[in-house]
């Protein structure tokens, strides 16, 4: 190699990648941010991993970059690291600026996880601003209630605009005002609809009220790509929070104009007259005003050497993730002379088992710890993850599917396993109105941030209220359908013979799949922040790109480009997708399908399966670097830009 610095010991996996794309051919000085950097493989792969990466892959910056599933977004973040601010300022701004660009994915009707590395400190933590349930809430609330996602009773308690603030407080550099101001821009000024927003804007669920339906298909059709979208009530309501603060809008003050906790609670109790037996939430103005987030410590597990952190309970991304990497680590992913090259039988083969195998005890032992006893050490204990992993044999598809194991005894010294029991299996709802960004300012602190509000449009209901003269007030932001991410039937643990951990309690928060990731060198060293949204295959999203960087040695464009698959469930369903579009990868090779089926895997058409943003830094040089899924809009700006580009 060219370069000396990186010829002084011997590299593999992630670290390697990292070197050879970002190091090799360096020449720039730190001040002059942008250059195009050589490529190269580090490892031999099949012919569909082959070729020439894009070619902005090698563009290294040093005073921060993002890297966010919607263009809009990417500016708003780059403009707040501009302007001083660090990832969390960007990140922040970045969450508001998709509520207006992406309504029908997050906002502050909703909520998400914010991991956060703060490079001062060495720390790494998430903030937690996942819904709950009203403290009304009962476990037998959705039966008998048909499209329960679409109804009332689905909202949780939203928490972005505590979560986001507690974020700002504690770490941030700007105020809440000045963070505020791009997304105030777009939604007062108006942007451009780009062609994913208007491909899902008038869908089925945008449709459920009449001023959702309004907003979405303005003439009974989706706004046309290019044509300007304006949000002023949201742009007001934005106002207001950058004004008095989150209070105002978790707590009803009429001296301030504080009326959106109004426009929730009245939002909430839609029923869906359009449909019988509907159901309005039980949401009072005391569920808003106890909302608060909470500070957790991520779920951590290593994988060949580094470190990986992610999102611990209540999501289930963290635990599903490692405990799979832990399953594969005895097999020689990446080795394409041992048959386990990228997209090669062998490999998806062991992945897919190794799937079945987390999601059996997903369903059964995680949810939300602060209620229910999740044994995330036991989950994740290799006496355990050796136990369940020695059933993945390659050459062969597991049967029976998997059920699953008790990890109690792992988790607490002396128990003995239990038996278990005949139960049904937990029902959930859809969860796909997600976004994902990553952000690493000039000071190397990192953020990975999935944000939602469910499904595409929440329940496809503005908050609001009813005005004294008979007038809706539309506060301009979707509500959630979070709720539904619980077991929506009362079930048993068959193991314990209590009730199900993800069933529904009061100020409860639902199990989710989000799982904004970062992964750490061996000493220590953050390296990648990434993350994506796709319901349960989010977990398999980020844990595909992680065996794509270490395992594979892909640089990061092509690490979130290459084609994915996922099962989420035991059975043995394999979805697969072509790659993200206009990249360079074609799929995965017919005989690798042949090859499943033969195992009796049933593989279904392609289709996208997440959007991965992310962003990394090279551990030798400190140069950062991004990549962008454009299975969505993705976008990445790094800093600093040339002049007149903004």
């Amino acid at each position: 190699m060219s370069n000396s610095k990186y010829a002084l010991r011997p590299m593999t996996g992630l670290q390697f990648a990292v070197a050879v794309a970002f190091g090799s051919f360096a020449v720039a000085h730190a001040d002059e941010g942008d250059e195009t950097l050589g490529v190269q493989s580090s490892v031999v792969l099949p012919a569909q991993a082959k070729g020439s990466p894009p070619s902005w892959a090698g563009k290294a910056y040093r005073q921060g970059v993002v890297a966010v599933a919607n263009p809009y977004g990417a500016e708003a973040g780059a403009r707040i690291l501009e302007q001083g601010g660090n990832a969390i300022d960007a990140a922040v701004a970045i969450a508001y600026a998709l509520n207006v660009v992406e309504p029908q994915s997050a906002g502050i009707g909703g909520g998400g996880f914010m991991l956060i590395h703060i490079a001062r400190t060495g720390e790494t933590f998430a903030i937690d601003s996942r819904e709950r349930a009203p403290a009304k809430a009962t476990p037998d609330m959705f039966v008998g209630v048909p499209n329960a996602s679409l109804q009332g009773v689905a909202v949780g308690v939203p928490g972005m605009v505590r979560g986001t603030a507690l974020a700002l407080q504690q770490y941030g550099n700007l105020p809440l005002a000045q963070v505020l101001q791009p997304a105030i821009r777009l939604a007062d000024d108006g942007f451009a609809a780009t062609p994913r927003y208007s491909a899902v804007s008038c869908n089925p669920r945008s449709q459920n009220s009449p001023e959702a339906a309004a907003f979405f298909c303005p003439n009974g059709g989706p706004p046309p790509v290019g044509s300007l979208v304006q949000n002023k009530p949201l742009a007001e309501t934005f106002r207001k929070i950058a004004s008095n603060g989150p209070d105002c809008f978790y707590k009803l003050i009429p001296a301030k104009g504080c009326d959106i906790a109004k426009g929730v609670v009245e939002g909430q109790k839609f029923n869906r007259p359009q449909a019988p037996n509907g159901k309005g939430g039980s949401m009072e103005f005391s569920d808003l005003e106890n909302y608060q987030p909470t500070v957790r410590a991520p779920t951590v597990g290593t994988y060949r050497g580094y470190t990986i952190k992610a999102m611990s309970s209540p999501s289930s991304g963290g635990l599903t993730m490692i405990q799979m990497m832990k399953m594969l680590e005895r097999f020689p992913i990446g080795d394409a002379s041992q048959g386990y090259g990228f997209g090669s039988v062998k490999t998806l083969n062991v992945m897919a088992d190794a799937m079945r195998i987390a999601f059996s005890d997903r369903a059964v032992w995680m949810g939300d710890k602060d209620f229910v006893p999740v044994p995330s050490t036991g989950l994740l204990a290799s006496g355990y993850t050796g136990s369940r992993g020695a059933a993945i044999v390659p050459g062969m598809r597991l049967t029976p599917n998997p059920t699953a194991g008790d990890p109690r005894p792992f988790e607490t010294a002396g128990l003995e396993p239990g038996t278990m029991l005949a139960v049904a299996d937990p029902v959930t709802g859809p969860e796909k109105g997600t976004t994902h960004f990553s952000v690493v300012d000039k000071w190397g602190n990192m953020v990975s941030y999935t944000n939602t509000i469910e499904s595409s449009h929440g329940i496809g209901v503005f908050a609001g209220y009813k005005q004294d003269d008979g007038t809706f007030k539309n506060l301009g932001f979707l509500l959630n359908n979070e709720l539904t991410d619980f077991n929506t039937a009362t079930t048993t643990n068959p193991y314990t013979g209590t009730a199900g951990f993800n069933d529904v309690q009061p100020n409860k928060r639902p199990r989710s799949s989000m799982n904004p990731t970062m992964i750490f060198s061996p000493d220590g060293t953050p390296l990648v922040a990434f993350g994506s949204p796709g319901g349960a295959t989010i977990i398999n999203s980020v844990f595909n790109v992680a065996l794509n960087l270490i395992d594979h040695g892909m640089t990061l464009q092509d690490a979130i480009d290459a084609p994915r698959m996922s099962v989420t469930s035991a059975a043995s369903n394999v979805s697969i997708d072509n790659g993200a579009p206009g990249s360079r990868f074609t799929g995965f090779p017919p005989a690798t399908i042949d090859g499943l089926k033969a195992l009796g895997y049933s593989v279904g058409n392609p289709a996208d399966i997440g959007s991965v943003q992310g962003v990394i830094v090279d551990m030798q040089t400190g140069k950062q670097y991004g990549g962008a899924d454009s299975r969505r809009e993705g976008k990445v700006i790094g800093l600093p830009r040339p002049q007149g580009s903004k």
